[in-house]
């Protein structure tokens, strides 16, 4: 299975997210239905490797012009990273395991994202809701998970792909984006993405500073005396860990894109990390592999 490339159809034409200028999103007509632990994502999302894989979806979200030019503008990453990463990780617990709070945080996130606005780094006005980018920013999720799961998990066979892929529609329902802005199927998905890669995607001010293993991170909030002491030792290491595993969990044709090194010998060492990770993770007590959110949500759905 390659999770890099479209397997395109001979002379098809697929549509994708359609662009509808700046108007922003309506609300969906009628609730999604909320995720339960007989899918995927339920597994997936809550466990703690998702604090690996994630930063490949922001890389691949900040690489659209209007998305980057938002969050370069309008978010406080630099200002705030801990805090903003906390909110973002929070909000997408509850996507998954927040049951009918689900429904209202993708309400809640649009009402969040209504005055976010400018002008991208091609001169095009955007707003953060018009469907095109807003889209985007949730379909980078689908080519992530895949990555995630052949280097992280276990590799998704042809049925367990199409499975996810309908629930990645799932989840675009929760956060209000139409159906008609979602790609039907695998193929069509791949389609798209290609496009959007090829037409779209380019190395914004944003992929540069999260892609540089050097850039200024603070201690954690709240770090005590110790890893405040420490940490101008452990952030070096900490950060050239998250860029490479970033870097090797971007799909093969956003890299080339992007510009983004890699090489035989970084895939050999990925892939030895990656083994080194499913072999231990699974092994974790509940408390330590999954997110507090996650596990209080399924010891709840055992119970």
């Amino acid at each position: 299975m390659d999770t890099g490339r479209a397997a395109h159809s001979a002379g098809e034409a697929i549509p994708g997210p359609v662009p509808d200028g700046d108007r922003p999103l309506p609300a969906e007509r009628a609730d999604p239905v909320p995720f339960t632990p007989d899918t995927l994502l339920w597994d997936m999302v809550g466990d703690i490797r998702v604090l690996l894989y994630l930063p490949a979806a922001l890389v691949l979200q900040v690489a659209h012009p209007a998305v980057g030019a938002g969050v370069d503008e309008h978010s406080v990453f630099r200002t705030d990273p801990w805090g903003r990463a906390r909110r973002s990780l929070d909000s997408l617990q509850l996507w998954v395991y927040g049951g009918d709070r689900a429904v209202e945080e993708g309400r809640r996130l649009r009402r969040l994202h209504r005055d976010i606005k400018g002008t991208d780094t091609r001169g095009r006005p955007y707003h953060a809701l018009t469907p095109a980018p807003y889209a985007w920013v949730h379909a980078t999720g689908f080519p992530v998970f895949l990555r995630a799961a052949e280097y992280l998990f276990r590799p998704f066979d042809e049925e367990g792909e199409r499975r996810l892929h309908a629930e990645s529609r799932r989840l675009g329902r929760i956060l209000g984006i139409r159906e008609r802005d979602m790609p039907g199927s695998v193929e069509e998905f791949w389609t798209y993405f290609d496009t959007v890669v090829r037409d779209e995607l380019e190395r914004t001010v944003v992929v540069e500073e999260l892609l540089d293993p050097r850039r200024s991170v603070p201690p954690p909030d709240g770090a005590g005396v110790v890893l405040r002491l420490l940490w101008p030792v452990l952030r070096p290491a900490l950060l050239r860990l998250q860029v490479f595993v970033t870097k090797g969990l971007l799909p093969p044709v956003a890299r080339e894109r992007l510009d983004v090194p890699w090489t035989p010998r970084d895939e050999r060492r990925l892939r030895l990390l990656g083994r080194v990770v499913r072999t231990v993770v699974p092994r974790l007590p509940g408390r330590l592999r999954y997110l507090p959110v996650a596990h209080a949500a399924r010891r709840a759905a055992r119970a």
